[in-house]
C-alpha cells in the first residue's frame, strides 16, 4: 500500500512540474517598448519594422500577439504622420482586446482634435 501511495505522489509531482506555455506571443515586444521609451537608439521606422516582425512571427507560430502590440504600432504610425495605419492598428487592438476600446477611442479623439486644429 505504501508503494502505491509513493508512486501516486511521484506521478502527481511530475504532472505538477509541467511548465505552461504562454497564450500570447511576446517576441521582442518588451525590448521594443524599452527602445521607444529610451527614444535615442532606434528610429521610428526601425521600431515600426520591429513590431511588424513581432506580428509576423506570431502569425507564423499561430499565436496571438500580446495586448498592446497593435496599439503601440498605431502610436508609432501616428508619430510618423501615417494616420490611416495608426487608426487601422488601433482598431485591430480594439477588436482583439475590447477592454482597451475606451482608452483607444480617447486617443483617437485626441489625435483628431490635434490634426483638426492643424488643418
Amino acid at each position: 500500500m505504501k508503494l502505491i501511495i509513493t508512486i501516486t505522489i511521484f506521478i502527481l509531482t511530475l504532472v505538477g512540474c509541467k511548465s505552461t506555455e504562454t497564450i500570447y506571443y511576446h517576441g521582442g515586444y518588451p525590448s521594443a517598448v524599452y527602445q521607444y521609451l529610451k527614444n535615442d537608439d532606434l528610429s521610428l521606422d526601425q521600431q515600426i519594422e520591429a513590431l511588424n516582425l513581432i506580428i509576423e512571427n506570431a502569425a507564423n507560430q499561430s499565436k496571438p500577439v500580446m495586448p498592446g502590440v497593435h496599439s503601440h504600432l498605431g502610436l508609432l504610425y501616428f508619430d510618423t504622420g501615417n494616420n490611416n495605419l495608426g487608426t487601422h492598428h488601433f482598431n485591430t487592438e480594439k477588436s482583439l482586446f475590447p477592454e482597451s476600446s475606451t482608452y483607444l477611442d480617447f486617443l483617437l479623439n485626441q489625435n483628431q482634435q490635434v490634426n483638426g486644429s492643424n488643418e
